[in-house]
């Protein structure tokens, strides 16, 4: 029998006669407690604590009414930091996807989450909808054919199936469902007929193509640091100090503190591109991910967890002879500021054309990030470091920046599951491209919007 603990601000009716206030989606959403100072002169970063709680009630509500024929309405506010909001949170952001892997990644967060029925149909629709392209391509191939093939079962034409997040309070919204990841021996050959010489043409022909006009992977100036010729090119970073964090923000981003800076590192230029992580790839090093969000080679790197990160950086340290690692959050903020204290690294007030994201000004495309050095850079000489994707960086994440470190070392824990995410994404709005902005995410999930960069010590 099903079992229902209700607080004492929980009540059962047989209807919802709430009204609601309306709020835009986003990618990355936060926990109500972080929005309830909106940001002056800037959009909100998502919604406040009310809105969030009138959201609980109507698709709550929804889906008890699906289920058992009753709506379960919730008085008052949320709790702060509770794992109940981070599903609410998690299904805000995805709730009007048409992607059937949002609804797998919430479905494997949350099996029997309060909207998983709502999930599980919307999921089943998608996996139709998908099929029937597949099927009708079949067909046209091979009209003699009865059956269909594999590719165009619902089945099959999904994709598989995300890794379960670490427990509920520590999975963000709208965590992408990962591709297979098939090793490099059973990657694609080229075709038999095509000698080893053409083949090794082809090769060449398609890296000048991806090299043409591509500051990622473009001779280094006078400055720059690149290790290997298959390495990120490097900006040395001078120690320094900065204050980090907002006190007027998100409590996560909060309180703001000096940190002192006192050994020099390197710090990547650009976010990874796809083109350097397949390099990764076809050394047998890397998983290979999805097509679909890594089409471009210049693009940034993205559908990838922090253990593929990890992956990455331990092929480019045997490749190169040098300690690669990921950032710290305090040498990322301190690189992203860029010797400023204003909300962002160009000032106090949003400029249109200056970093990747959906509220920004062109370049912008809803479908993918633009090519890494579309944008320009910060005084450090640093691309991208508001939008385009979500970084990580090496720590683990804490609710707030009590007791952390000063000395810009990382702030990790033992079995740490969830990991600090920064510098918000191009499906992101205007609020989340400060220099402070901070999220959290399960270190073994991967999400369409993630991705990352590299550091290293200068020794």
């Amino acid at each position: 029998m099903w079992r229902l603990v209700l607080p004492v601000c929980l009540l059962i009716s047989p209807g919802l006669t709430s009204t609601l206030r309306p709020a835009a989606p986003a990618a990355h959403d936060r926990p109500a407690s972080a929005r309830e100072q909106p940001r002056v002169g800037q959009q909100d970063r998502g919604r406040d604590a009310t809105a969030h709680a009138a959201h609980e009630r109507l698709a709550a509500a929804s889906a008890a009414r699906q289920r058992y024929g009753v709506a379960i309405v919730r008085v008052g506010l949320m709790p702060k930091d509770t794992s109940q909001e981070y599903e609410i949170t998690f299904w805000n952001s995805i709730k009007d996807s048409q992607y059937a892997s949002d609804y797998e990644a919430y479905l494997k967060a949350y099996p029997n989450g309060r909207f998983a029925p709502l999930a599980q149909a919307r999921l089943t629709r998608l996996r139709a909808e998908a099929s029937k392209p597949a099927a009708a391509s079949a067909a046209s191939a091979a009209p003699a054919t009865p059956a269909l093939h594999p590719a165009s079962s619902p089945a099959a034409a999904a994709p598989a199936p995300a890794p379960a997040p670490a427990p509920q309070a520590k999975t963000p919204p709208a965590p992408e469902a990962p591709p297979s990841t098939p090793p490099a021996a059973q990657t694609k050959a080229a075709p038999a007929s095509a000698p080893p010489a053409a083949a090794t043409a082809a090769a060449a022909a398609a890296a000048a193509v991806a090299a043409k006009g591509n500051p990622a992977i473009a001779k280094p100036g006078p400055h720059d640091i690149q290790d290997c010729p298959s390495c990120p090119v490097l900006v040395a970073v001078t120690p320094g100090n900065f204050t980090m964090g907002i006190d007027t923000d998100d409590a996560s981003e909060r309180p703001a503190h000096r940190v002192t800076i006192s050994h020099s590192y390197a710090l990547a230029k650009y976010a990874v591109t796809v083109a350097q992580w397949n390099a990764c790839v076809a050394a047998g090093a890397c998983p290979r991910l999805s097509n679909e969000n890594n089409a471009s080679p210049n693009a940034p790197v993205r559908d990838v967890s922090w253990d593929d990160a990890q992956q990455y950086v331990k092929w480019l340290s045997k490749v190169s002879g040098k300690p690669y690692r990921l950032p710290t959050e305090a040498e990322w903020e301190y690189a992203a500021r860029a010797g400023t204290e204003t909300r962002y690294w160009w000032g106090n007030d949003m400029r249109k054309g200056t970093a990747n994201c959906k509220d920004c000004g062109p370049p912008w495309h809803v479908e993918a990030p633009d090519d890494v050095g579309s944008f320009p850079a910060n005084a450090f000489g640093f691309y991208d470091m508001a939008g385009g994707v979500w970084e990580w960086v090496s720590d683990c994440w804490h609710n707030s920046y009590k007791n952390a470190p000063t000395d810009g070392h990382s702030w990790d824990e033992p079995n740490c599951q969830t990991r600090v995410i920064r510098g918000g994404s191009w499906r992101d709005g205007a609020g989340y491209m400060l220099a402070a902005t901070r999220f959290k995410y399960d270190s073994s999930v991967r999400y369409e919007a993630n991705g990352f960069r590299v550091a290293r010590d200068m020794k």
